[in-house]
């Protein structure tokens, strides 16, 4: 009986797993689940430093947290590495030597050293402050090492370790000055003699200068900053000098609160959030302590060329005058240093972010020499172009005096290479074309770049191989989908994370030749995922009411979608793209479009103005209007549905979220006519409201630019809502504030208002967590689209 109860319990057990495995007809309740259900994609992929085994964080057994796991090309086989057996390896993030038979890395605040040839690991420092930063000196004798932005250095013969410089928040005291008279002097040694606190005081000063005095004497430096604050601090290779950034902090600006209502305590809870866009910024100053004199300058940009440009904004304000501009202040990434110590690059932005400059300092005299700048009257930004504190592609060619980096200059990001040691720097361009370049890497001997490019399709990027010096770009790869990429320290190997539109992400490997055989070495996602016949999308261009050609993805009904509704999606962010054919980071969105495909709707999804993947000036198509071309884009799609494929013009919806939840609600206000509904989700309502860094680049501030501002923000248009909205926010939302459909529900309101709603989502922050609130919020959409959309 007990063997034929087990063989029974087996069988339903095993026909329950075949059921839930498959996924059947869609629903919102089943695809807004937790979406571990889909499976989960191997991530943070990196080779061992021996090139043996490619390690990756993954978790195909669906416990709480992922793991670490290993690949080993040998035996091609995987296996989980445990927390103890992880520590036997050296830290992915290091720094190798010359010879890359050494590695230097921070783990748990301690120094380590491996030896890459044997495995052995060492650690030469611990410390109770944690090191944040480490290297070789070109001579590799020392090694540097960081703690609260003080250099140490280690010399590796005799086992020292000397500081080579204290940075003092302080003020550098002051000389005494002498006293003028006999007088002044039986005045000072009274003072003394009769209050005790005076005595004391002096006596402290005088023991805190002979302890200064002492520490300098015995060869460490002090510099003193002025209350400034020290963001950072580096050696240049030869040993001579350090660079260090100073951090100058905004006065006065207000940071907001957002109330979070449902905690463990019962107590509303004030979370702290950012401050609005048009306080005053911080910048930053660089400076230079030469090591062998002693000598600290700060670096003088008052001659910079471009630094007092008057924006051409200003032009609509003409009551402004040109002593009204206020010299612009700077921020400065890491400085980049050739290997021989001989070259210091500098990258600085304006704070207003419309110039990049890129200069050649003189650690000995501190002074500047211009490489290039790139100044956007929009802003500055792009694949490879980094932001104000970073992410910026640069480096140095073998020969320790060409520069590379990236540039929009041609109007798409490439690459660019200038040769310093020329008194006139006159960069070269090495790619060309109407596509970007992404993820640039050089090979080990420095004679080649490994970068993706999207030459064949804005919406497919591939592995390419290029000379330094330019010339023809090698394709490595020949997918139709989106890839990221690592070679393998030997370089013999690549290591590739693909995907598809209708396939999730997955870990393969190739050898290092142009289309070789990529082996799948992970399966990721579940049967019950895999049961679905998921829809590829159609990828179509339509031509814009400017003439620009437009990128979307097209889903439609069976049977075609003459004369029923449709519905088009707005990604959020503005700077994004997502009519692309590799999964998609909207994955439950690209569910649901196949839900409402299934429900008789055609939908389209567009890479509107301000997308990423279409070069600067579709990045810059919205500057100073928002709500401008990158709403007539939505418009001139809805046209495209009506006209090319016959969807029924008077049943048309739009919804999205964050910037897509914007364009909602400017496509409900001003373009009544063209949609019938629309479901705006954690949508910016007011951009006088958002924060700094995001919206200074696209409308400048409210008090500079308010043409910018009034004319991008819905709230000055609720007046011209006619059709069906529905609002859904987070009120814990640190981002984009609940405050914002507050305010807007209030104009509502008072304009009498009445075919909208608003639903709220008491625990969820901009972007939702829960199944429960996805499930609620697209529950609405669909019965919105629903009831509205096919009457």
């Amino acid at each position: 009986m007990r063997k034929i109860f087990l063989s029974f319990y087996f069988i339903i057990l095993f026909t329950s797993i075949s059921i839930a495995q498959e996924l059947g007809e869609l629903n919102v309740q089943k695809i807004m689940r937790d979406p571990a259900w889909i499976g989960h994609s191997p991530d943070n992929f990196y080779w061992g430093d021996k090139s043996e085994q490619l390690f990756f964080n993954w978790n195909p057994d669906n416990n709480p947290n992922d793991s670490l796991y290993a690949y080993d090309l040998e035996n091609e086989e995987i296996m989980e590495i445990s927390h103890a057996k992880e520590m036997t390896f050296p830290d992915r993030n290091g720094v190798y030597n010359d010879n890359r038979t050494e590695k230097l890395f921070v783990r748990n605040g301690n120094l380590y050293l491996a030896d890459i040839n044997s495995g052995k690991m060492e650690i030469l420092i611990e410390s109770a402050q944690r090191i944040s930063n480490t290297g070789f000196l070109s001579n590799e004798k020392e090694i540097f090492y960081v703690i609260e932005n003080n250099i140490f250095l280690w010399n590796r013969e005799t086992g020292k370790t000397r500081q080579i410089v204290d940075f003092s928040s302080q003020s550098e005291p002051k000389e005494k000055s002498a006293k003028e008279s006999e007088e002044d002097e039986w005045l000072f040694d009274q003072q003394l003699e009769l209050f005790s606190v005076l005595k004391d005081k002096k006596e402290n000063e005088e023991r805190t200068d002979t302890y200064r005095e002492s520490i300098e004497s015995k060869g460490i430096p002090t510099v003193y900053l002025d209350g400034k604050r020290l963001i950072e601090s580096s050696i240049t290779p030869d040993g001579n000098h350090v660079i260090y950034r100073l951090y100058i902090s905004p006065k006065g600006n207000d940071n907001t609160i957002v109330p979070d209502y449902v905690t463990e305590s019962g107590y509303t809870k004030d979370l702290r959030a950012r401050s609005k866009v048009g306080g005053e910024q911080a910048y930053m100053e660089l400076g230079v302590f030469n090591l062998k004199t002693r000598e600290n300058k700060i670096v003088s940009f008052d001659e910079v060329e471009g630094l007092n440009q008057i924006p051409e904004f200003w032009s609509d304000y003409p009551e402004r005058k040109e002593e009204d501009f206020e010299t612009r202040k700077m921020i400065f990434q890491s400085p980049l240093f050739s290997e021989d110590g001989k070259y210091t690059v500098i990258d600085a932005r304006a704070t207003d972010n419309k110039d990049r400059w890129l200069f050649l300092l003189n650690p000995d005299s501190a002074e500047l020499q211009l490489i290039d700048r790139q100044r956007d009257e929009a802003w500055i930004a792009g694949p490879g172009v980094g932001y104000a504190w970073g992410g910026s592609t640069k480096g140095f060619l073998a020969d320790n005096k060409t520069l590379y980096f990236q540039s929009e200059e041609s109007g798409y990001s490439h690459l660019y290479s200038v040769d310093l040691s020329k008194s006139k720097k006159k960069k070269k361009q090495l790619t060309k074309g109407d596509f970007e370049i992404y993820d640039v890497n050089i090979s080990n001997n420095k004679s080649h770049f490994y970068f993706l490019a999207n030459p064949e399709s804005p919406g497919i990027r591939n592995l390419y191989k290029m000379p330094v010096d330019g010339g023809e770009m090698e394709q490595l790869t020949t997918d139709k989908g989106g890839m990221e990429y690592t070679l393998s320290p030997d370089e013999s190997k690549i290591a590739l994370r693909k995907s598809t539109a209708t396939q999730p992400w997955e870990l393969y490997i190739m050898d290092n030749q142009p289309n070789a055989e990529a082996k799948k070495i992970t399966n990721s996602i579940s049967d019950e995922f895999q049961s679905y016949e998921w829809r590829s999308p159609e990828y179509i261009t339509f031509e814009a009411e400017d003439g620009a050609e437009v990128h979307a993805r097209l889903y439609q009904p069976e049977g075609g979608s003459n004369g029923k509704p449709a519905v088009i999606f707005v990604h959020g962010a503005g700077y994004l793209q997502n009519a692309h054919r590799w999964w998609s980071s909207y994955f439950r969105e690209y569910m649901f479009h196949n839900l409402l495909a299934d429900n008789g709707y055609t939908v389209l999804d567009i890479d509107y103005r301000g997308s990423a993947g279409y070069g600067r000036d579709w990045r810059t198509g919205i500057y100073r209007h928002m709500g401008g071309k990158d709403l007539s884009d939505q418009v001139d799609g809805a046209k495209y549905l009506v006209n090319e494929i016959g969807v029924d013009e008077d049943n048309i919806g739009i919804y999205g979220g964050s910037y897509g939840g914007f364009i909602t609600l400017m496509a409900l206000f001003n373009e009544a006519e063209t949609f019938k509904s629309g479901a705006a989700l954690r949508s910016v309502t007011d951009w006088a409201h958002y924060n700094h860094g995001y919206t200074s680049n696209i409308l400048n501030t409210p008090v500079e630019d308010p043409i910018a501002y009034k004319r991008s923000s819905p709230i000055y248009f609720a007046e011209g809502l006619e059709g069906n909205l529905l609002i859904c926010h987070g009120m814990v939302d640190t981002n984009v504030h609940f405050q914002d459909v507050v305010r807007l529900s209030q104009r509502l309101i008072e304009l009498g208002k009445e075919n909208w709603e608003l639903a709220v989502y008491p625990v969820e922050s901009h972007g939702f967590v829960e199944p429960s609130s996805w499930t609620d919020e697209y529950r609405r959409i669909f019965e919105l689209f629903e009831a509205t959309l096919k009457e």
